[in-house]
């Protein structure tokens, strides 16, 4: 029986090979780009409608989703990311979550510090309409970001900001202002390092 099993195996390897093999020439053609294997098989879409009960939300299959996680329409949510929801979570419409960024609504630190006598710590995070969160960025629990804020990647988040901010560094602090010019466009405006 061993023996069978493990032809039955190699069969299902070479198939599952081919498919990969394709798959890399289908996404290098049409989008000039390789994914790994779990990507290509997912529907990114139809996952963010799935999830989240909202259209044109497009999320990778990497992304860990835990808890009370509400996503507005049109958000991209990119691969790696991890969207804790235990302690609340709600990500307004038109953002771009990055690889890599974890947001997170829960702290364990008291618990493990206290020797587990103490409990966990959750509150909600809430992240405004049109924010772009860069790769790697951490948002932690309580934290409310404001409509139309720029989060720049690696920073730390553990305070609130304003619409219009421009965040960065670790801890994140406020380093400029998002600008909404009357013909539509976006102008970045960076505080003087002096």
């Amino acid at each position: 029986m061993k023996t069978r099993f493990n032809l039955i195996e190699k069969f299902f390897l070479r198939i599952l090979i081919s498919l990969q093999k394709k798959f890399w020439y289908y996404t290098k053609y049409k989008y000039n780009r390789v994914n790994p294997l779990i990507e290509d098989i997912t529907d990114w879409k139809k996952k963010g409608e799935f999830l989240f009960g909202v259209k044109n939300i497009t999320i990778y299959d990497s992304s860990t989703i835990a808890g009370e996680v509400k996503v507005g329409e049109n958000t991209w949510i990119g691969p790696y990311t991890a969207l804790d929801g235990t302690g609340g979570l709600t990500i307004g419409k038109n953002c771009s979550i990055s690889s890599g960024v974890n947001i997170v609504s829960h702290d364990t630190i008291k618990w493990a510090l206290s020797g587990g006598k103490e409990e966990y710590e959750y509150c909600p995070i809430i992240i405004g309409d049109n924010c772009f969160i860069g790769t790697k960025a951490f948002i932690n629990k309580g934290v409310k970001i404001g409509d139309r804020c720029l989060i720049a990647a690696g920073s730390v988040v553990t305070n609130s900001f304003p619409d219009n901010s421009i965040i960065g560094g670790i801890p994140a602090k406020k380093i400029g202002e998002v600008s909404l010019k009357d013909d539509g466009t976006i102008e970045l405006s960076y505080f003087s390092k002096e």
